[in-house]
């Protein structure tokens, strides 16, 4: 399936040691003919911290997005009635907006925009990054799991001996997965094994 001229939100949330691992796929989606429209939540927006202060981070994704950076509710609700997104990538998804996700709460742009796309019953992608998502916050993850139009890209754990509870997608599996939520499909297998991953 093509992704050309397709409308990809593309949401980032708080763990912003994955950014790096985030910006190639975003720029795989544009080069693949998608437009992309980026999303970012106050945690990445206002936050500075040893992998990059909040403005910089937002500044260079809207270079790669091609358009501003939707920053707050107001701004993500015409998401919503305007049915502008053909499906939403939330990459890196915290544990975090998993709960909050899994348990209706919107507070954010991301949530607003994620609450958006499925009530106009079109495809969400969820691209965990998170160190509780095999402790607290495991049963969130379960609802997400069994939500009618989530999709999840392929996770593993990524450090098992110093975070056993943490889980990270594979973000190269972030094209193939909306390609298969297009259609409305689960990319397969879910669970993989990810390659070692150092605590940063």
């Amino acid at each position: 399936m093509t992704l050309r001229a397709k409308n990809i939100g593309f949401a980032l949330t708080g763990s912003h040691c994955t950014y790096e691992e985030i910006w190639p796929q975003v720029q795989r989606l544009r080069d693949a003919g998608a437009e992309i429209y980026p999303i970012a939540s106050q945690a990445v927006a206002a936050t500075n911290t040893r992998f990059g202060v909040g403005a910089d981070i937002i500044a260079h994704f809207a270079e790669l997005a091609g358009r501003p950076v939707i920053t707050t509710i107001v701004e993500a609700e015409p998401l919503g009635p305007r049915a502008v997104l053909d499906v939403l990538v939330i990459a890196p998804c915290t544990g975090n907006t998993c709960a909050k996700l899994a348990n209706a709460i919107t507070d954010s742009a991301v949530l607003m925009a994620a609450k958006a796309q499925l009530r106009n019953g079109r495809p969400l992608v969820l691209a965990i990054s998170t160190n509780d998502a095999l402790g607290l916050n495991a049963k969130n993850l379960g609802v997400l799991l069994n939500t009618p139009r989530v999709f999840f890209v392929p996770f593993g754990q990524d450090n098992p001996l110093k975070k056993p509870r943490s889980l990270v997608a594979d973000m190269d599996l972030i094209a193939a997965t909306v390609e298969y939520a297009l259609q409305g499909k689960q990319i397969q297998p879910v669970l993989i094994e990810r390659q070692l991953r150092e605590v940063k």
